[in-house]
């Protein structure tokens, strides 16, 4: 079963700032993000858009969304040079319902998506600003493999949109955190 899904499947190298699907979208591949990373957007009817998610390869992108069949919740955008693999929806829909490994691996994609989007409402809900940009800064350097510092991966603006906050608070944030002795 696996052998056929991956016959199907396209290797595909995306330039920065590509639109891989559009909020609304019916998916028509299961997209895996094997090198990079895409962001994950949310806009309101008044057309104000907001960064939900960062997808780092490797990793499923809203595979909820292509086994059920339903719409995407977000727009999905590719903010560096990445490489994807694109799998037929209906083709990856079969060899789930088919093959219990894969069956387990997609549920255990769907669980870590599902502990990342906890944390982050957590995140909103109970912690002030200051404490969201700090937490950031620090799981970046974290993930950069820099504990002594950290490079802002994309633009401030971006970055508050991700915390939940405006850029004049983030930048506030970061002026609070050299305040309190920490280099930003």
């Amino acid at each position: 079963m696996r052998d056929g899904l991956l016959a199907d499947a396209v290797q595909h190298g995306v330039a920065r700032g590509t639109v891989l699907f559009e909020q609304g979208g019916a998916p028509t591949f299961q997209l895996i993000v094997l090198a990079g990373s895409v962001q994950l957007f949310g806009a309101s009817s008044a057309r104000r858009e907001v960064l939900i998610e960062v997808v780092r390869a490797p990793d499923l992108i809203i595979p909820a969304a292509v086994v059920t069949g339903a719409p995407y919740l977000m727009q999905a955008r590719v903010p560096e040079r990445s490489r994807l693999l694109m799998i037929p929806a209906a083709r990856f829909r079969d060899a789930v319902a088919a093959d219990p490994t894969l069956a387990q691996a997609v549920i255990g994609s769907l669980a870590h998506q599902f502990r990342r989007m906890v944390r982050q409402v957590k995140n909103l809900k109970l912690r002030a600003s200051t404490e969201r940009v700090g937490c950031y800064i620090l799981a970046l350097s974290q993930r950069q493999g820099t504990p002594d510092r950290a490079k802002l991966p994309y633009g401030k603006h971006l970055i508050a949109s991700e915390l939940g906050i405006t850029r004049e608070s983030f930048s506030c944030a970061l002026a609070a955190l050299e305040a309190a002795g920490i280099e930003v």
